[in-house]
């Protein structure tokens, strides 16, 4: 009866410690990716951070670029999976493009290594890897609750492209150019909750204010 337990248990075992020795290479990498983009950063740090052999980073990812790959692929798949556990659609719209803000900004400002990926990836690759994987989808929920608005007379008639990218702005640059801003007011800690939630407050009754319909 031991034989059949530890039979068991031996590949179930063998199945967590891959997926955890991946999620500490792709960890790592999002670090040294974020620092140095995709052509600046080379395996053997991100080995040596993640604690593994380089070899390890090939056997899963096969190469740099598709460790790079994978480690963009995280933050579309984790924010698409946010916004679904906001259960959007049974909200009015107002409420949804609120709920919407809210967890995009808190997760931009706890995953700040995220944004200077995308930054990275923009300046050195001119978006090329960027346009295989999946923002397309939570770009398109923020779109999608913009249109429900409008066909609801909750929002006012608008160009929904370029609010939609407005709006990802909004959501994104608070995050991504704290190391600048940070001096403007060097008293405050622009990351702290208090100063997070006040920007999140503003950042809502700007966007609300501008797309809600006249009443």
């Amino acid at each position: 009866m031991a034989r059949k337990v530890q039979s068991v248990e031996q590949p179930k075992r063998a199945i967590r410690d891959a997926e955890a020795t991946q999620q500490q290479i792709l960890d790592a990498a999002e670090i040294e990716f974020a620092q140095h983009g995709l052509h600046g950063t080379r395996v053997d740090p991100i080995a040596t951070r993640a604690g593994v052999a380089p070899r390890m980073i090939y056997y899963y990812f096969q190469s740099k670029e598709g460790l790079y790959q994978a480690v963009l692929q995280r933050p579309a798949a984790f924010l698409q999976s946010v916004f679904e556990q906001l259960n959007l659609d049974a909200l009015p719209a107002n409420e949804a493009l609120r709920s919407l803000l809210q967890a995009t900004i808190e997760y931009e400002t706890t995953n700040r290594n995220r944004g200077m990926l995308l930054f990275q990836e923009a300046i050195q690759n001119q978006g090329r890897y960027f346009k295989v994987i999946n923002w397309q989808e939570p770009i398109a929920q923020l779109a999608g609750v913009l249109e429900r608005g409008m066909q609801t007379g909750v929002f006012r008639p608008l160009d929904v492209h370029m609010t939609t990218l407005n709006i990802i702005g909004i959501c994104t640059f608070y995050a991504n150019a704290y190391d600048n801003v940070k001096h403007l007011t060097p008293d405050e800690d622009l990351l702290s909750q208090e100063m997070i939630e006040r920007y999140t407050e503003a950042a809502i009754q700007l966007v609300l204010s501008g797309v809600q319909a006249d009443t």
